[in-house]
């Protein structure tokens, strides 16, 4: 009886993994993902000029143009850029990946 109460309640050792957890959204999602996830200089430009500067820094983004009073989806894509604009087609939100 003494030998089944020696290993009760004891855990075995556990093996460290060789690779650290990832720290950062870009580490997580490895390494073909962009390092900048949103473009506030570009609040006030045209749309067409935005997704010009977008698209130099984010290859494979798709840019999708929000015009005024337009809904859009909840869902979340991390290839997805959308610029809100105005009636004169200049942006007026910060664009980000979404």
């Amino acid at each position: 009886m003494a030998e089944e109460k020696q290993g009760y309640g004891t855990n075995p050792p556990q093996e460290q993994p060789n690779e650290s957890l990832p720290r950062s959204y870009n580490q997580l999602l490895g390494t073909n993902n962009p390092t900048k996830t949103s473009w506030p200089e570009l609040v006030g430009v045209t749309a067409e000029e935005a997704e010009k500067k977008i698209k130099e820094e984010m290859a494979g983004v798709e840019i999708r143009v929000v015009l005024p009073n337009y809904g859009v989806t909840c869902d979340y894509k991390t290839q997805r850029v959308r610029l809100y604009v105005d009636e004169s087609k200049k942006v007026i939100e910060t664009p980000m990946i979404g």
